[in-house]
């Protein structure tokens, strides 16, 4: 499973209305290391700050450290291909969380973004397995 923005954020933030879901998702869904991809670290370092969610950012690095989750960085092709979806009005992140699962051959995102996840396909056609 890829792991987008929201999800990781709400897990962290024990305030945000989505963490019991988030967790549950985290949690639910564990045959291996949920994957982080490394373009959404910015997103969730600018989060944290702006929430003040004091340790967030070293609990996630403990756990990325520790292996609770796999860290997966973007090749040049990647980064070249998540910049064409600009046209779709798709987020870089966004973007680079997609391909991250057509990358790793992997059906599942855990996100709170249905709006662009339920939409994209491979492609082969398929859809993502959006979660929760």
């Amino acid at each position: 499973m890829v792991v987008d923005t929201g999800v990781l954020l709400a897990a962290l933030d024990a305030n945000d209305p989505r963490h019991s879901a988030a967790i549950a998702t985290l949690a639910g869904r564990r045959t291996s290391a949920p994957v982080v991809p490394a373009p959404i670290l910015g997103e969730l370092d600018y989060w944290f700050r702006k929430r003040a969610i004091g340790g967030a950012w070293m609990a996630l690095c403990e756990d990325i450290a520790a292996g609770r989750y796999a860290l997966h960085d973007l090749g040049p092709s990647v980064l070249l291909d998540a910049a064409k979806y600009a046209d779709l009005r798709l987020g870089f992140v966004d973007a680079a969380v997609f391909l991250t699962c057509v990358e790793l051959h992997d059906g599942t995102v855990a996100t709170f973004d249905h709006r662009h996840f339920s939409v994209l396909r491979t492609e082969d056609g398929r859809a993502l397995e959006v979660v929760p």
